[in-house]
């Protein structure tokens, strides 16, 4: 019986090898383990042959034999005759369980108290291929540096890491959350310091969730915008390009504390920090003194923001956020007469102005089906292109829905809509980074080039022109190939009312189209 046990163990690990890979490594181990099993195979030949002479030696002759009859391979009781052990072989299993087991409880110990428990590592790369019509280029965009932020360049084209420590478990555990986006992130195209200077940081986010109660948790640390439906992240977005409300309307990133509060359907969130893109207090040169060294202000008035969602129901949540504070201009010192002149036209009589920001968003989710739908206004003091007020507001319309195909499989179609309003005193403010002549001819923003030079050509520097009511529409395909994979495909259509796109040949339009995809695999 034994004999016959050892042999269906032999011919079982037999498929093992018909379905391993043919690689010589694993060929030469399962070669190995087929020699052991060979040889213990013939250790207890012998050690059958051996025992019944033993046997009949101190008992005399044995009973006869009765052979059991044979059993068809075919037949259901195949392999169903009971296996008989030796004390030394269950002494052998009963130590390799017990090793095995010591290996297991020494896991579950690492994984609960151990350095790596509550640690994850996830992310995301997304490499991806933009055709621009009005600059007449098309290239992929994968980890390359830039430090300007433009709606056919932002957060795509890169590698995102999401870094969490957890420490213990539980709804009261803390946390610490770093997320890194080497060449497209916060940091390298945003955060600035104390004199507004970009410093190639590969920081996003970091953030620091301390459970003070059931219901409240601190916060501290670097942090992105409330406002709005959209996300940074490219895996979780159901478009490639993000919207114009995200791009040039929302605030951006803050650093400071705050807490966050949740009771039954509703949430809120609270923070106050520098005002937004700036790691350290904004300082800004008003003057210098007899020797020139230089007299300076600092902005010590924090900014404050805070959102709050209603859960309407298991498929609807609709949401708004705020934010309110100072933020500090650009300035510059004219050669000429040595003055430190504020804003992008340099008409601005002080360093800063108040800023207020408001949105209010939904989404709605059921199924394969999704919409989302959001409002944003905006004003900050002295901002704009003539020094005055700057005003912006807009509206951004989202429907996405999921499908399969024969062939293709599952597969996801996505329609937005943006609108944003920046007219007001030539333009400018919020997330609107003007030239010093008003525009802005890569995004489409700012007076118009034709306003512009009728201006300088009646002696003027086009303080008189309206900036641009600016308008995109992007049509997308999304490709489930499998879970850690997606690929998506948009064509975009932007337009201005004003001529405020720069073409490759030095002329300006009113109109700028793309042509993208993008291949994302999550990890």
């Amino acid at each position: 019986m034994r004999k016959k046990l050892i042999c269906l163990l032999v011919a079982g690990s037999l498929p093992g090898i018909a379905m391993a890979d043919t690689t010589s490594d694993q060929i030469k181990a399962l070669q190995a383990q087929l020699n052991a099993l060979q040889k213990e195979v013939k250790q207890l030949r012998a050690e059958v042959a051996t025992k019944p002479k033993a046997a009949i030696a101190a008992n005399g002759p044995p009973a006869p034999v009765v052979m059991a009859a044979p059993v068809d391979i075919l037949s259901p009781d195949y392999g169903r005759a009971k296996a008989t052990l030796t004390n030394d072989e269950v002494t052998a299993m009963k130590q390799q369980i017990a090793n095995q087991q010591l290996k297991v409880d020494s896991l579950e110990d690492a994984e609960q108290t151990g350095p790596i428990a509550g640690l994850s590592v996830t992310g995301y790369i997304d490499p991806t291929y933009v055709y621009n019509r009005a600059q007449s280029s098309s290239s992929f965009l994968f980890a390359n540096h830039e430090n300007t932020y433009t709606y056919y360049n932002s957060t795509f084209g890169d590698l995102y890491l999401d870094i969490k420590k957890t420490f213990g478990v539980g709804p009261m555990a803390p946390s610490a959350e770093v997320t890194l986006m080497p060449n497209r992130g916060n940091g390298i195209t945003l955060l600035q310091n104390s004199h507004g200077e970009i410093g190639n940081n590969i920081l996003n986010t970091a953030v620091v969730n301390v459970p003070m109660t059931a219901t409240t948790t601190f916060v501290a640390g670097l942090i992105p915008s409330f406002g709005g439906y959209e996300v940074q992240q490219s895996n979780q977005m159901l478009t490639l390009t993000h919207g114009l409300l995200y791009d040039f309307s929302d605030p951006g990133s803050y650093v400071g504390v705050g807490a966050n509060y949740t009771k039954g359907d509703w949430a809120w969130k609270f923070f106050l920090g520098n005002e937004q893109y700036r790691t350290f207090g904004a300082i800004t040169q008003t003057g210098t003194n007899s020797l020139g060294d230089p007299i300076t202000v600092s902005n010590k008035i924090p900014s404050f923001t805070a959102r709050t969602d209603y859960t309407w129901s298991s498929a609807l949540d609709i949401g708004g956020s705020f934010n309110i504070g100072r933020q500090t201009l650009p300035s510059a010192i004219n050669p000429d007469t040595g003055a430190v002149t504020y804003g992008v036209g340099g008409q601005a009589p002080s360093s800063g102005g108040t800023f207020f920001f408001t949105e209010a968003d939904l989404t709605y989710l059921l199924a394969d089906v999704q919409y989302n739908a959001e409002i944003d206004y905006g004003t900050q003091q002295n901002a704009a292109f003539n020094g005055g007020q700057a005003q912006w507001y807009g509206l951004s319309l989202l429907a996405h829905r999921k499908f399969n195909l024969p062939v293709l499989g599952r597969m996801g179609a996505t329609v937005r809509y943006d609108v944003l309003v920046n007219s007001k005193n030539g333009g400018g403010g919020g997330g609107i980074a003007l030239n010093s002549n008003g525009m802005d001819t890569s995004n489409g923003f700012g007076i118009g080039a034709d306003c512009l030079a009728n201006s300088k050509a009646g002696g003027g520097l086009g303080f008189e022109c309206k900036g641009a009511t600016r308008q995109d529409v992007s049509l997308n395909l999304l490709f489930y190939p499998t879970q850690q994979i997606m690929v998506k495909v948009e064509y975009r259509h932007d337009w201005a009312n004003r001529q405020v796109f720069l073409k490759n040949d030095g002329s300006y339009g009113k109109s700028n189209d793309l042509l993208a995809t993008q291949f994302i695999y999550s990890f």
